[in-house]
């Protein structure tokens, strides 16, 4: 059974396959539409990354941040 998402920009059904090329979008114009949203601030994180609760490393060589 093939895995299905929903595209993020119209709705449309996705199949989560090698050959959804766009995936999680149905199209490269979904994708450009979404990519839009970011750059013009449309989309944004609530929070600064540097005000966001990252857990302590349990070890002081250890870095959970991702980088």
């Amino acid at each position: 059974m093939t895995k299905t998402v929903t595209c993020p920009t119209c709705g449309n059904t996705v199949a989560w396959t090698a050959a959804s090329r766009w995936r999680p979008f149905c199209s490269e114009r979904c994708r450009l539409i979404d990519l839009g949203e970011w750059l013009d601030e449309g989309h944004r994180f609530s929070k600064p990354a540097d005000e966001l609760a990252w857990p302590e490393p349990e070890d002081e060589g250890e870095e959970t941040r991702p980088h």
